[in-house]
């Protein structure tokens, strides 16, 4: 008898359907997935809003930052047991490409990212690569465990960086990867500043227990030099997507700071050159995240370095897909949305 589940499927026109789909069962090399809770991140909000149309068409199930338990295991697959409870590193390599051979496996000229290259985790049941797949400890709750990805992003930032303890951070953008990369560098012993404009996150960021600026209030550079004795920041992360956000990273960094590019730029900002060139500065390109990144983000999340029950702001269910990404739409203050995908807990 055919089983059938939900699923949500991406329609165009910022538009979701929520659908009985049937299940398949995995493939050799595959498991099956039953999803707990799926994250809305900034890159589904580039889909809702149609920017990525051509990529994932009219007929996508979105989601990657995900949680849940393995339902159902293909042949050849020994490394995971029905009942585990798991995330997935949503990353498909080919393995052949240059990148591939040098082991960067996560930046494979051909990588395909799950969720948005083939269908994601915003169903029921969800088969993926073995390869994906990252155990969970059973003590952790699969609402919090739904933050690993975007920690996983954090941790790969802060592990580029070279941030040692007791260095001086300015984390430039408190959104919700800028929030996470801030947690991930104070549990890493860095004395982090965040930088942001908007006074909801500010207030989030303040009862997080992080020194704050806004820069629309006060100057950042004079703020940063004045904790730091004029020296500036060792760590910079641009997490604000902004060009006052680039301007203001050469101008806060430290003599040989170095400054990690994390945001993704919608048109070429303008840099400071003669900055790198003054001061020696290092600038760090970081794209997504590494299998070590994912182990590092559970261990943080398990531990509470990283406040869950702060960062998720609100939980929706499946079928109020469409109302969850239109409140998000209107409501930027949130830090982190989840879509309660299955009755797991």
């Amino acid at each position: 008898m055919t089983k059938m589940m939900a699923a949500a499927f991406y329609r165009g026109n910022r538009s979701f359907a929520v659908e009985q789909t049937e299940t398949k069962p995995p493939r050799p090399g595959e498991v099956a997935v039953r999803i707990a809770f799926c994250g809305i991140c900034g890159t589904d909000m580039h889909v809702y809003h149609g920017n990525m149309d051509a990529r994932v068409g009219h007929n996508r199930i979105i989601g990657h930052e995900m949680s849940g338990e393995v339902a159902a295991i293909g042949e050849g697959v020994t490394e995971v047991a029905i009942g585990d409870k798991v995330v997935v590193r949503p990353l498909d390599h080919c393995g052949n490409c240059p990148a591939c051979t040098a082991g960067h496996l996560h930046i494979c000229h051909n990588l395909k990212f799950l969720g948005l290259d083939t269908d994601g985790a915003m169903q029921e049941v969800w088969n993926v690569p073995a390869h994906t797949l990252h155990k969970l400890p059973d003590t952790l709750r699969l609402d919090h465990a739904a933050l690993i990805e975007p920690v996983a992003v954090a941790c790969h930032d802060v592990r580029l960086s070279g941030l040692k303890k007791g260095e001086d951070v300015v984390v430039i953008g408190g959104g919700p990867i800028g929030m996470l990369c801030a947690m991930v560098a104070r549990d890493a012993g860095g004395e982090v500043v965040i930088s942001e404009v908007n006074t909801a996150r500010l207030a989030i960021a303040e009862k997080l227990g992080f020194a704050t600026v806004n820069p629309r209030e006060g100057d950042l550079v004079d703020a940063i030099n004045a904790r730091t004795n004029g020296k500036g920041a060792d760590v910079v992360f641009e997490v604000s997507g902004t060009q006052p956000g680039v301007d203001a990273m050469t101008a806060c960094a430290a003599t040989r700071g170095r400054i990690v590019m994390v945001a993704i730029h919608a048109q070429k900002p303008q840099i400071d050159l003669f900055q790198f060139f003054w001061r020696e500065l290092q600038l760090i390109g970081a794209r997504v995240y590494e299998p070590q990144d994912y182990e590092k983000a559970i261990q943080i999340v398990a531990s509470g370095g990283v406040d869950a029950d702060t960062v998720i702001t609100d939980v929706s269910p499946l079928s109020d897909i469409q109302a969850a990404f239109e409140a998000l739409d209107s409501n930027p203050t949130a830090l982190k949305s989840l879509i309660k995908v299955g009755d797991l807990s």
